[in-house]
């Protein structure tokens, strides 16, 4: 997997992440965002550095462009249509997931070789889960 950045589609992962979602329906891409976040949360005591950027794509991409934020994103990272609003519930699973993808048993948050890198993304990811909250 390349990756060229910290923010939450700058891997080729997140990237291709985020081209699915484009393609689906507002409601499928509701249900594929919830199953991202559910993964995280199954997923044992680690996590997979895969579902950890997935969840982290899907929550950046699921507050989009809706909302004033400092969180790193292009034009075209968001929904190219609107998406229904996140209900609670799954408001409930992306902050649990964030949490897990910035725990210590985190394949993607280990995965960073310069300390300064790292806590780059570990700033972006608290950004995105405190949209959220």
């Amino acid at each position: 997997m390349g990756t060229w950045g910290t923010g939450p589609f700058q891997s080729d992962l997140a990237d291709d992440y985020r081209d699915w979602l484009h393609g689906l329906p507002p409601q499928e891409t509701v249900a594929a965002i919830k199953e991202a976040f559910q993964r995280v949360i199954d997923s044992g005591s680690v996590v997979d550095g895969e579902d950890g950027a997935e969840a982290v794509a899907s929550a950046a991409y699921a507050i989009g462009h809706a909302q004033e934020s400092d969180i790193p994103t292009t034009p075209g990272d968001g929904p190219d249509r609107p998406l229904p609003e996140m209900p609670e519930p799954v408001r409930a699973l992306a902050r649990q997931a964030l949490r897990r993808v910035l725990g210590d048993g985190s394949k993607l948050a280990q995965g960073w070789v310069d300390s300064s890198t790292a806590a780059e993304w570990r700033q972006e990811v608290q950004l995105i889960l405190c949209a959220f909250e």
